[in-house]
């Protein structure tokens, strides 16, 4: 497809990209390509005019990326070989949907960046031949993560932390892991953001996330995390202490005094791994200066590096791992992505995260009605500093009052015109929160005249003119309020005047820093110091702290050398106010076919003026961006704690088995195995030269397994198989258990509740015996179900240790823009809909005729109440739809939007049995399950299991 796209999107968030747009030379026009986008970046081309209309740019690669990448995919195919046993656990979990809430699955950038992490520590050595990966210059090793702004760095640290803590918990001698964690951030308000990462901290990620297994939790807290700023591994040089007036002569101090003090609780630890935050601060700076990078971001460069130099010295650092979306050392040249960090191993960049979603599209001005610029033809409004008034004037240390060029003004009246009709488009709505626009200047003199034109009415947009809601940020004093360790309090004293009276507060140039620190770090956050700023006016680049979601509009003024530089300024603007899916229209989701998915993020915009941001596509539609969402706020009510629901949190149930076992064969459900499934024959070629050779061709035919694999054999291997789990569970002697499986599985076997499709491999002997052997795995698991089922004698509910009962009092506010309604008999304030059939049964159960049924209920969605079932050999979680308490007591737990699948069924069966563990227990009442396979049933579910609740009573009274 060629030509202006309708929208960006085009890629599934939660899977590799399978398409990207290319630009075409020969047409100047946008192709949507299959496959994924080498990893890479657009560089203008070497002699072309800057800015230039038709210049499509060169694309230059990151080869190491590229080298890694397909590597990394074939051996996730593969399974992960290689790995410890608690990494296999870990990357199971992170790729399981079902362990987690749907808002809360990881994107496949995510999932891709802790992989290649953990290939590059645990594949084996022979995957990764060839591979080298450069120093940056120091003696301990960095392996950076690039990835776009938006894209969720601070889960891939959390992944880090638990990847590392577990395995060095569970095999303490292995020296690739560490337990010491110390990670760096570039400012106060992103420290305090990156507390989420202690694991025992409330409202960590850990749990909000669901990281890891509920079982390894306990495990997870034996780590240690230290969280410190940059500016905490500062220290005093030798040429720093000489110039101090001091008579303080000790010298500077030792690594091992310096560790102490840095490191505090971690200071007796060694081998640690760092994480550092926003690592495009954290380079080693050449002797001298670096021409166009001013000092101060030079000796942030130095502290940060050297201090750790130190820390590896005395203590020891065995991975330092970076995390930025603008990896790359200020070269002072206008190509300054040529010095991208050679240490780059994954890469997930803007472009990609535009494709996938994961952040808005940004629309650049193209084209105006104006006379365009005489070098580059493009609109003056592209790149606004680059017109020759505009750059003279705004280069000079003019008065606030003196006005603006006069292309400043038009940029701004008609940006302005934009953002009025957004924030129209807003209120009308509801949405009570303004939309933002950002101010990017090249001085504090032209930021101080913006102000100015802003407040006195200059700007000819009424509603933009509101001093009270524009935020001025001084760069030097936010940069002091973020060199803290610790936020400084905002109670002012109160001075009193001549007369006796209370003065107003004031505060001190401390508090004052802080009070703008909080202001930026809460624009656009209901109920925060920054809720209603709508204009925010920034010298240079805003700080990391900025998370603003609500920005809709950005203007530039200032030059910018490098797409990178336009991408850290633009990338402000991009982070996304919700991330709910809408269909659209495409064909069925991981078809694997080529065919387009079945969903995709719902398209967000910021619209820029005078920043260049080139080698992207622009879209075709104009409107205005369209306001977030409004969210509701989801939460138990407190008024209504009458209706709370408890069950049991259970890890697993343990059975003991009967002596004997007598299965019925012919009772058993039948189990259908699709060979087609099964792939028999797989061809390879030799690699020369980086390429197969396909005129050697070695074939693997595992055809030939089915000589070797009798049907004696195939039983004992499915028996041993369920011996090892059913052992503990047993109560006779093992040989005698062994040998009632030996029989029972030969029966199931050569029975015809087992069958193969095509009929073709039922009637072919050997090929029967090979799809039997490939599939031991589900044939094993659909014969422990009728086993446990039919021959347990008692069973043992395991708690969890830390939260045995859970309630819906438990649950933690949410918010959501999917539609809802408030609830009268559920605990939880709002019912939330993912399908009118939800909205049908949410409002019957609040109805006044299900009172003679109902006497609470509640919608499982970020409950935490999950069942654990076996599918295809795999333990995976299974959250039902509806926790219902009947008049008398009994717990109905429901399932809508039934279907008959084997996974559905394997779920159900479990449901089944947890229901009757926990009703034999005894202390959690009487417990049933059921399922609602169309609309509308529930009308006859609920009357149905009261009468049968009431007759069940009865036989036990009687």
């Amino acid at each position: 497809m060629a030509g202006t796209p309708k929208h960006l999107i085009i890629n599934n968030p939660y899977t590799v990209p399978k398409r990207h747009w290319k630009y075409d030379r020969e047409s100047r026009q946008f192709d949507e390509a299959s496959g994924r986008r080498p990893a890479g970046y657009v560089m203008a081309t070497p002699g072309a005019r800057a800015g230039t209309f038709d210049d499509p740019g060169v694309f230059v690669e990151i080869p190491l990326v590229n080298m890694i990448r397909p590597r990394v995919d074939a051996w996730r195919a593969s399974g992960y070989p290689g790995v410890t046993s608690t990494t296999r656990t870990l990357l199971e979990h992170w790729n399981d949907s079902e362990a987690r809430q749907p808002d809360r699955r990881f994107f496949f950038c995510q999932l891709e960046a802790i992989e290649t992490l953990i290939w590059l520590i645990e594949a084996p050595a022979a995957e990764k031949a060839g591979i080298d990966i450069p120093s940056d210059g120091g003696d301990f090793q960095r392996l950076c993560t690039k990835l776009a702004t938006g894209g969720g760095k601070t889960i891939i640290m959390a992944m880090i932390i638990a990847w590392h803590v577990l395995n060095k918990v569970a095999a303490p001698n292995d020296g690739r892991f560490s337990k010491n964690i110390l990670i760096v951030a570039p400012g106060l308000t992103v420290r305090e953001r990156l507390s989420v990462l202690i694991p025992d901290s409330g409202g960590n990620y850990f749990d909000e996330f669901r990281i890891v297994p509920d079982d390894l939790v306990p495990r997870l807290r034996q780590g240690r995390v230290r969280i410190v700023n940059w500016q905490k591994l500062q220290w005093d040089t030798e040429e720093k202490l000489a110039k101090k007036k001091s008579v303080d002569k000790r010298g500077v101090k030792s690594d091992e005094a310096y560790c102490r003090e840095v490191l505090e609780e971690l200071a007796r630890s060694r081998n640690l791994i760092v994480i550092n935050d926003e690592a495009h601060h954290a380079w080693r700076a050449p002797s001298g200066d670096v021409r166009g990078v001013d000092k101060a971001e030079k000796d942030q460069a130095t502290a940060w590096i050297s201090g750790l130099d130190r820390i590896h010295r005395a203590r020891g650092i065995l991975t330092s791992f970076d995390l930025s979306a603008t990896p790359y050392i200020p070269s002072g040249r206008g190509n300054e992505e040529e010095r991208l960090y050679g240490w780059i191993v994954s890469d997930f960049g803007l472009n990609d995260a535009i494709e996938a979603g994961l952040v808005k599209t940004p629309r650049i001005v193209i084209r105006d009605d104006g006379v365009p610029d005489a070098q580059t033809y493009r609109s003056k409004l592209y790149h606004i500093y680059n017109d020759q008034e505009v750059k003279d004037d705004l280069n000079r240390k003019a008065l606030p009052e003196e006005p603006l060029p006069d292309l400043v003004n038009n940029a701004y009246f008609l940006l302005g015109k934009d953002w009025l009709e957004t924030k129209r488009r807003w209120e009308a709505q509801g949405h009570d929160i303004p939309p933002v626009m950002i101010t990017v200047c090249n001085r504090t003199e032209t930021a101080a005249r913006i102000k100015y034109a802003f407040d006195t009415g200059g700007i000819l947009i009424p509603e933009l003119n509101a001093p009270e809601k524009t935020l001025h940020i001084d760069s030097k004093v936010l940069a002091k309020a973020e060199e803290q360790d610790e936020a400084v309090t905002l109670a002012a004293d109160t001075g009193d005047d001549e007369e006796g009276e209370d003065s107003e507060p004031k505060l001190t140039k401390a508090q004052q820093a802080e009070l703008i620190r909080q202001m930026v770090g809460t624009v656009g956050k209901p109920g925060e110091l920054g809720e209603q700023i709508q204009n925010v006016i920034s010298v240079a680049m805003l700080s990391e702290g900025w998370d603003a979601k609500t920005v809709t509009h950005i203007m530039g003024l200032r030059a910018f050398t490098s797409q990178l530089l336009c991408e850290q300024v633009i990338g402000r603007g991009l982070r996304r106010t919700t991330y709910d899916i809408e269909k659209s229209g495409f064909g069925e989701e991981g078809a694997g076919d080529g065919s387009e998915l079945s969903f995709s993020f719902r398209p967000e915009y910021v619209n820029v003026f005078g920043v260049p941001f080139t080698f992207m596509p622009h879209e075709s539609d104009s409107e205005p961006p369209p306001p977030p969402p409004p969210k509701t706020m989801i939460e138990p009510d407190p008024d209504k704690a009458e209706y709370e629901l408890t069950w049991p949190n259970i890890v697993r149930i343990e059975h003991t088995l009967t002596p004997k076992l007598s299965l019925t064969v012919d009772d058993m459900e039948p189990l259908t195995i699709n060979a087609m499934e099964i792939r028999q024959i797989a061809d390879l070629a030799p690699v020369v030269a980086g390429k197969p050779d396909p005129t050697r061709i070695s074939p693997i035919d595992l055809r030939k397994l089915g000589e070797e694999y009798r049907y004696q054999r195939l039983v004992f291997e499915a028996a041993k198989s369920v011996f090892a789990v059913q052992r503990p569970a047993w109560r006779g002697d093992d040989d005698f258990l062994l040998a009632q499986l030996i029989r029972h599985i030969e029966r199931f076997i050569r029975s015809n509740r087992l069958r193969i499709e095509p009929e073709l491999f039922m009637q072919d002997e050997l090929r029967r015996r090979v799809v039997l052997a490939m599939s031991m795995s589900t044939i094993v698991t659909h014969l422990r179900q009728y086993i446990e089922d039919s021959q347990v004698e008692s069973r043992r509910l395991v708690f969890d240790e830390i939260r045995p009962i859970r309630s819906t009092g438990d649950m933690r506010t949410w918010f959501t823009s999917r539609p809802c309604e408030r609830t009268k008999r559920s605990h939880i304030n709002f019912c939330v809909y993912d399908s009118t059939w939800e909205a049908s049964e949410s409002y019957f159960l609040d109805r006044p005729e299900a009172v003679e049924y109902v006497s609470a209920w509640a919608k499982n969605e970020h409950l935490g109440f999950e069942i654990k079932y076996l599918h295809r050999g795999v333990v995976r979680k299974y959250r039902p739809d509806y926790l219902i308490k009947l008049v008398d007591g009994t717990m109905l737990v429901l399932e809508v939007k039934g279907e008959n699948t084997p996974k559905a069924q394997a779920k159900r069966k479990a449901l089944e049995r947890w229901c009757e563990a926990v009703t034999e227990q005894g202390e959690f009442g009487r417990w049933v399950s059921d399922v609602a396979f169309s609309p509308g049933e529930i009308v006859e579910i609920l009357p149905r299991t009261v009468a049968n609740s009431r007759r069940s009573a009865q036989r036990i009274r009687s």
